[in-house]
């Protein structure tokens, strides 16, 4: 049993944050067809859950970023395919 307050401030558990994401056609594709997208601090390699409208993705971090302000990932045009927001261009979602 662990107390509650470990979860938060633990680096092994990471934290769910929620914000908008958009996507790019550009920098480094994954390999084997695998989903990536870009965070700010997240540490490169780390699968991220990113989830909107019902659906969720599994993406690997592989690039910095986004550098527009209120958004909290850049994903690949593969995963934002996956996620089903290539027509909205900008979505509020939430990654853990």
């Amino acid at each position: 049993f662990l107390p509650s307050h470990f979860f938060a401030f633990s680096p092994f558990f990471a934290q769910a944050e929620s914000g908008l994401a958009s996507y790019y056609g550009y920098g480094k594709a994954g390999k084997g067809g695998e989903l990536t997208c870009a965070h700010r601090t997240r540490p490169f390699g780390s699968v991220l859950r990113v989830s909107w409208s019902g659906r969720t993705i599994q993406c690997r971090v592989n690039d910095r970023g986004p550098f527009i302000r209120g958004r909290i990932v850049d994903l690949s045009v593969p995963a934002a395919r996956a996620l089903g927001m290539m027509s909205a261009g900008v979505v509020r979602v939430s990654v853990e």
